[in-house]
């Protein structure tokens, strides 16, 4: 429409209410729609992409150097704004949970960006008193907006306030921790280490709760855990992604999947579930096309992604849900976020 709304970037879209009935298993429903940054595709990998969490928006970022801004209506994908961040190859970038701020680190570099888009403004945070640390890389931000988790080396985690970005705490796994997910209320973290072991930490007393070990892993390469904290889905260098039940990692060192998803023949480098807890995306970053749909809760895998008659995804970089599930969008190493109408869901 062409309502003064349109020019705020952050308009909310409202909280639709999905009267959907639970997502059938087999074939998923989607249409493939113009890649999300048509309008200014990256040059080379795209690192990153990510929906905006109450905006109709979505973000790419890479090693391009460049944050963009995108709205998103499946059709041309206006641009809304792009920045450049001067010899900053971009590793990661993050809204904070507000949507009000992109968090990006670099490839080899100590400091990271805060880019206020509210304010226009692009804050560089140089050094984080207290912080050791030769790179910072991986990160992650908690959902309830408090923290920021900075992936140190040797196993060291480190816990900044949001708000000051400055360190609250230290936590450290044995080995080496390769990567993190907060757990949607915010109160935990699960981090999974290079060794193939998951540690489970109390956010507020930043103590370790329990640590598990995932079953076969040679090296552990990505995690996250559903929106409903029923699942957490651990993905190791072999390609396997075990599925567990978080209960069950909560108190067993041994825990058994409930499914080994066994799809992915080279390093499982992604994994993330969709908002509904009814898809569960895995993907590696070593093989073109090397992305699986998996149903939730039949663990199946959705026979029709991705076609393999026409390559299109190439290696996959990122992968996002948008807030209600009906955008699916994948960052590839050809500097395209792919775009995907998930029909089931009527709501972005």
């Amino acid at each position: 429409g062409g309502s003064d709304d349109d020019d705020d970037l952050l308009c909310r879209t409202g909280n639709f209410i999905s009267t959907s009935e639970s997502l059938p298993r087999g074939i998923l429903e989607m249409k493939s729609c113009l890649p999300a940054n048509q309008e200014r595709l990256a040059d080379g990998k795209l690192s990153t992409v990510q929906f905006h969490p109450s905006a109709q928006v979505v973000m790419t970022a890479g090693r391009d150097r460049s944050v963009s801004l995108f709205q998103v209506d499946g059709i041309r994908n206006p641009k809304i704004q792009s920045i450049y961040l001067e010899s900053f190859p971009i590793y990661k970038a993050r809204f904070s949970a507000d949507g009000e701020q992109v968090i990006a680190t670099g490839t080899h570099h100590k400091m990271f960006y805060v880019y206020d888009m509210m304010g226009g403004s692009i804050i560089p945070v140089h050094q984080v008193r207290g912080m050791e640390d030769k790179f910072v890389k991986n990160f992650e931000v908690s959902p309830d907006g408090s923290f920021m988790l900075l992936t140190g080396t040797s196993g060291y985690l480190h816990l900044l306030s949001m708000k000051t970005k400055e360190l609250i705490n230290t936590m450290k796994v044995n080995g080496r921790s390769t990567a993190s997910a907060f757990t949607s209320d915010g109160s935990k973290i699960y981090s999974y280490s290079k060794e193939g072991e998951v540690f489970i930490w109390d956010v507020r007393s930043r103590k370790c709760l329990h640590k598990f070990e995932d079953e076969g892993s040679l090296e552990g390469k990505c995690i996250a855990v559903s929106k409903n904290n029923q699942y957490v889905a651990c993905g190791s260098v072999s390609g396997v992604v075990n599925l567990y039940t978080t209960d069950v990692c909560l108190k067993e060192n041994n825990p058994k999947p409930v499914k080994a998803i066994m799809n992915l023949v080279t390093s499982a480098t992604s994994v993330t579930f969709n908002p509904t807890t009814e898809i569960l995306a895995v993907a590696s970053n070593e093989a073109d096309e090397a992305v699986k749909l998996i149903h939730i809760p039949s663990y199946t895998v959705f026979s029709n992604f991705p076609v393999f008659r026409r390559k299109q995804i190439y290696l996959t970089q990122s992968m996002d849900f948008s807030p209600r599930s009906g955008f699916f969008s994948i960052a590839n190493n050809k500097g395209k976020a792919l775009l995907y109408r998930l029909k089931h869901y009527s709501d972005f």
